[in-house]
């Protein structure tokens, strides 16, 4: 398996080489429950998110973790969907209770170590192998278009049926994300961050201002973290930002702009969400120290 840096690692984005960044160790089934709400064995802090999403089909927030994948709303406790308790680490919400994750089964069960690329048409109850079982962990997905994108082994690598996979730029990243209109890649390095125009197969220089995460939910909306868990915003698709606040918590594990308002966030001590663009935030579950 190759494991994801954790948080607590992100800060050495800011001068090093993320492939000396310390790596995280990662540990390492159909469910009949139609409300997510009745999901037991929920704890009272998750850990190790890795990502967020939110269900257009019911605006329910999803926390993809270490442990499972977890629904959650202000002021209730978060409550594991289904019953897999596998290790999620790349998570995309693709459309109505359609969602595609990654990472690698849980211990007991029928998952391999790596189980490639998953999909679930019922809002995380039931998940189904669409591709790359047993050799791929994805530890970032986004789509557009019809369109999936997904960093992998060190490569960009994309695919329009969620089957076949054409195998594109090799570059140390710790987070993708695609324009809406896709024609434009992002990708978080070391050295900032770079951008592709044409889908992933070549990248320019790094723009000097290192992001940990981004996440580009419409065209003028493009928002990154950095490794200290500064928010920025950019109008230009990462030319120049703009900083409009500090999430709580500090060094980012995750972050999902649903659109120009509504942002999650998830950073050492919870996992939050602004409904003004980023320029406060709730938190909506604590994590785990």
């Amino acid at each position: 398996m190759t494991p994801r840096p954790t948080a607590r690692t992100l800060l050495a984005l800011a001068g090093a080489s993320i492939a000396s960044l310390v790596l995280a160790a990662c540990s390492g089934g159909p469910s009949g429950t139609d409300d997510p709400s009745e999901a037991p064995g929920a704890p009272e802090a998750l850990s190790h998110v890795h990502g967020l999403g939110v269900n257009p089909a019911d605006h329910r927030v999803y926390i993809a973790t270490h442990d499972g994948l977890y629904t959650v709303a202000e002021g209730e406790k978060p409550k594991l969907v289904g019953d897999s308790r596998d290790d999620f680490m790349g998570f995309a919400v693709t459309g109505e209770n359609t969602f595609v994750a990654s990472g690698h089964g849980a211990p007991g069960s029928e998952r391999p170590g790596n189980v490639g690329l998953i999909e679930s048409k019922d809002a995380g109850r039931t998940w189904t192998s669409r591709s790359l079982s047993g050799e791929a962990d994805f530890h970032s997905l986004d789509s557009a278009k019809g369109t999936l994108y997904g960093y992998e082994g060190g490569r960009i690598r994309v695919s329009e049926d969620l089957q076949n996979w054409d195998d594109r730029a090799t570059l140390e990243a710790l987070d993708i994300a695609v324009s809406p209109t896709g024609d434009t890649l992002l990708a978080t390095t070391a050295e900032g961050v770079m951008t592709s125009t044409d889908g992933g197969r070549t990248f320019g220089k790094g723009s000097g201002q290192v992001q940990a995460l981004v996440s580009w939910p419409s065209e003028r909306a493009l928002f990154g973290i950095d490794p200290s868990g500064k928010l920025s915003s950019s109008a230009d698709g990462g030319k120049t930002w703009k900083e409009p606040t500090i999430v709580p918590g500090g060094q980012p594990q995750a972050l999902t702009a649903v659109n120009a308002d509504h942002i999650l966030a998830a950073t050492m001590t919870g996992v939050y969400e602004s409904r003004d663009g980023g320029r406060t935030f709730t938190e909506l579950a604590p994590l785990a120290s």
